[in-house]
């Protein structure tokens, strides 16, 4: 325990764990405004994500990189996994699908590209093991086809549509879902030696006790939950004050604030010469929810949901979560890393946000 208070107390940013049970308090209490409660739950998930970037790079020192960003792509998305579900239970698809895509995207350009900025800028150049970026990216490109298929052949006959594209979402769910278990059989048993980081990281902090790490993992993992539904019950009458529009709010934000988890992580390892880690966490976590939490949550909706949730994403969502797999593999293929790579990504996402932002809302 001694380890945990001592980071507390010399890093500034954790002090804003004090928003934490203010957060709660005025939740439960019920006089806060949305705007109010959406302020004070965005300062309390930044200091816990730092928190449990700590905790998975000690986990990760003892593990490999490779074991320690699965890890923490998990726990991230554990996130987005519960507020999912609790929107699954009310009925509301559509956010549900603006989440799973928004993530997809926000960890492929904005997590990977921001690692990359700030690795860059502390190291002139960065290398990191191709063969993981190339596997993830393989990954992710068997999620956009398996989403893609669902809208090419909606124009099927509409007495016919609605089951034929819930039949077909079962069965691509359970081949995503398969694929999705082969490949961490592949990437962590049989050829683990492949995914081996070619980096050399900083050894200036001394990791925590596995103890710890894994509890400070578990607890913080809970909490970020906890607050992240505040978040997604305030978010949305806050975004009319802030002027932002539905799409928007779906695809960037709630994405950016569900992900912090993993964001925190994967700055952290890249500026101390991790970037195998950073890798790990920013794609890993975009494959696992493409190929695992999305057809997890459709197989779910028969189970909790109004009624059955499909996998048939709007063409636009489609479309970035290719450019996103596309512009990924392109710019990660030579093992080798600098700033202005990181640029790249991060200006392909901002057209994204603009554009979404920008878009007119529905009639």
């Amino acid at each position: 325990m001694n380890p945990l208070l001592t980071e507390v107390r010399r890093n500034p940013l954790l002090w804003l764990l004090a928003c934490v049970p203010v957060v709660f308090v005025c939740h439960a209490l019920e006089f806060a405004s949305h705007t109010l409660l959406f302020v004070l739950s965005v300062l309390a998930i930044v200091p816990l994500a730092a928190l449990l970037s700590h905790a998975t790079e000690s986990v990760a020192a003892r593990t490999g990189d490779a074991v320690g960003g699965l890890l923490n792509a998990t726990l991230g998305n554990l996130t987005e996994l519960i507020i999912a579900l609790a929107a699954l239970r009310a009925g509301e698809f559509m956010l549900v699908k603006a989440s799973i895509a928004g993530a997809i995207v926000t960890n492929t350009l904005f997590v990977l590209g921001a690692s990359f900025l700030l690795g860059g800028l502390k190291h002139h150049t960065q290398e990191y093991n191709p063969v993981n970026t190339r596997f993830q990216a393989g990954l992710l490109f068997l999620a956009t086809v398996a989403l893609l298929v669902p809208s090419v052949v909606s124009h099927v006959d509409s007495a016919v549509r609605v089951a034929f594209i819930q039949k077909l979402s079962v069965g691509l769910s359970v081949l995503l879902i398969v694929a999705y278990g082969l490949g961490m059989l592949f990437s962590l048993k049989t050829h683990r030696e492949w995914f081996a980081g070619a980096g050399t990281a900083d050894a200036s902090e001394t990791p925590w006790p596995i103890g710890l790490a894994l509890a400070t993992l578990a607890g913080v993992t809970l909490l970020v939950a906890l607050v992240s539904e505040i978040f997604v019950e305030s978010v949305q009458q806050a975004a009319l004050s802030f002027g932002m529009s539905q799409a928007f709010v779906g695809f960037i934000v709630v994405a950016l604030v569900g992900g912090a988890a993993e964001m925190g992580s994967a700055f952290s390892a890249a500026r101390k010469n991790r970037l195998d880690l950073s890798v790990g966490i920013a794609l890993g976590s975009a494959a696992q929810i493409a190929l695992f939490v999305a057809p997890l949550l459709a197989l779910a909706s028969y189970f909790i949901a109004p009624s059955p949730m499909d996998l048939q994403f709007w063409p636009g969502a489609v479309v970035m979560i290719f450019i996103a797999t596309l512009a990924a593999s392109l710019v990660t293929s030579s093992g080798r890393s600098a700033w202005f790579v990181g640029v790249l990504l991060l200006m392909v996402y901002s057209i994204f946000a603009m554009t979404l932002y920008l878009l007119p809302p529905r009639p």
